[in-house]
């Protein structure tokens, strides 16, 4: 643990006054269906999740599961039920800053399966968080989203969420009466020693917490645990925030010069301060980090 995360982990302990929010984002909606659960079921325990803890989150979907593998009535729900759908690209593919045009023609392809939506937004968030390696391209894009009246959505908390997902399907297909419990307290441990970096950083920055925005991913570890995740959160003293409250905020308007651009909006202006060089490792989550944690615990 880093130690801004270790000043953190006792949770509510040492807060300032301004204790930290955290608001849901979900990224890709894959519904592909997995052990345990199908896609529709999974999509199903999400939204309960939010509901019982009384929060609107934001999903943010990649155009080329509208289709075939994903029913639009899940999106209807996440409109209806007063959550925000914002546009992950059509194709999902990494972007590197070059040919930022058409990767906006991308992004626009997925704007018609969703502008029919009132939860829509013109609200982009960059498939695994790149925004480019050149600065042309970065700046390019840039206000190329701006142009067409898209605001980025920064990810302030990362997270491996999707390596622990990948990892506990494999076991399941492997042994299908895998007890959940070893991969929930590992899942749990992992996003909030993610968070109480993230957040660690925020107050180093600014001098306070922050709202941040977390990055997880329509996967079966968020079905299983997301309604644990906010429930620690809440019992260590975070507040649950709304989605359209947290990346409303001018902070993560910011678009820091750093390159390559992307990575938590929080980790990239702590790069651009240039304090934090021995805090921040490249890229800020991977699964290479929690690989070795999970094989110890035989996972």
């Amino acid at each position: 643990m880093s130690g801004l995360a270790a000043g953190w982990a006792s949770g509510a302990q040492g807060r300032t006054a301004r204790s930290p929010g955290i608001a849901v984002t979900i990224d890709d909606f894959d519904l592909t269906d997995t052990p345990l659960m199908s896609g529709e079921e999974r999509d199903a325990a999400i939204r309960a999740a939010l509901a019982r803890h009384r929060v609107k989150a934001a999903g943010f979907v990649a155009g080329k599961y509208v289709g075939d593998s994903l029913d639009p009535a899940v999106l209807a729900r996440w409109s209806d039920g007063g959550h925000i759908l914002g546009n992950h690209s059509f194709s999902h593919r990494y972007f590197g800053g070059e040919d930022p045009a058409g990767f906006m023609a991308d992004v626009l392809k997925c704007e018609p399966l969703l502008s029919g939506y009132a939860g829509f937004r013109r609200l982009f968030r960059f498939p695994y968080l790149a925004e480019g390696k050149i600065a042309a391209g970065r700046d390019t894009m840039r206000a190329l989203l701006k142009r067409h009246g898209y605001r980025n959505a920064p990810v302030t908390i990362d997270t491996s969420d999707w390596y622990v997902d990948n990892r506990l399907k494999a076991r399941l297909l492997a042994d299908p009466r895998q007890s959940m419990e070893p991969y929930r307290r590992f899942y749990l441990g992992h996003v909030w020693e993610r968070a109480t970096f993230y957040d660690g950083l925020a107050q180093s920055l600014f001098g306070h917490s922050i709202d941040h925005t977390i990055l997880l991913h329509h996967r079966l570890t968020t079905g299983l645990f997301l309604d644990d995740m906010l429930a620690m959160f809440e019992e260590r003293g975070w507040r649950l925030v709304d989605a359209d409250k947290a990346l409303a905020s001018p902070l993560l308007a910011r678009e820091p010069e750093g390159l390559p651009a992307g990575q938590s909006l929080v980790w990239a202006l702590a790069k651009a301060d240039g304090r934090y060089e021995g805090r921040l490792r490249y890229p800020g989550e991977d699964g290479a980090y929690e690989a070795p944690r999970m094989d110890a615990l035989g996972l």
